[in-house]
């Protein structure tokens, strides 16, 4: 799986440096591969899902910070429930599969602000207190994590079904 990420890297690179008509040493060409395919991805993610401020390689605010999803897992992080102190996140993916998108924020949520609405899989809640409950339609809960069960590993049967979060703060 690793050779055929890396070989589609490389591909896609070489393809943009071509269509580009533009001529790079190869050493050079080696490092920009990776630089390449993560303008892809970044562009492709805000098509899909437009709206967001880029901030780095890797992350995109959407509406001034209030969320942040973030597009590849750090390595060696694949399948661990990694949100940061400080928030709760919801995965695109069961088993804390990425894009991650992180909230922190108290009350109702509508993922649809941030292009998130029926794409929660898995979620991890990295807070000192309270709990947040994904919703269908603000009347039916699907399900919760908190601090008394901080990981949702596998979101079925409702995987797709969330288009709101509610935080219950003390």
């Amino acid at each position: 799986m690793l050779i055929v990420t890396s070989f589609r890297t490389l591909f896609m690179a070489i393809v943009a440096v071509l269509l580009l008509g533009v001529t790079v040493p190869a050493p050079a060409l080696a490092g920009s591969a990776g630089r390449s395919a993560v303008r892809t991805e970044l562009a492709r993610y805000l098509a899909a899902h437009p709206g967001g401020t880029v901030l780095n390689d890797n992350e995109i605010s959407y509406q001034g910070g209030d969320v942040i999803v973030t597009l590849e897992a750090p390595i060696g992080t694949y399948g661990v429930a990694d949100c940061p102190s400080g928030w709760f996140c919801f995965y695109e993916w069961p088993h804390y599969g990425y894009p991650r998108g992180k909230l922190s924020s108290c009350g109702w949520q509508n993922l649809a602000n941030w292009n998130w609405q029926f794409r929660a899989e898995s979620a991890h809640y990295n807070l000192g207190s309270g709990y947040v409950a994904f919703y269908y339609h603000q009347s039916r809960e699907l399900f919760r994590v908190g601090v008394g069960n901080r990981v949702r590993s596998d979101a079925a049967p409702y995987r797709n079904w969330a288009n709101y979060v509610y935080r219950y703060c003390p």
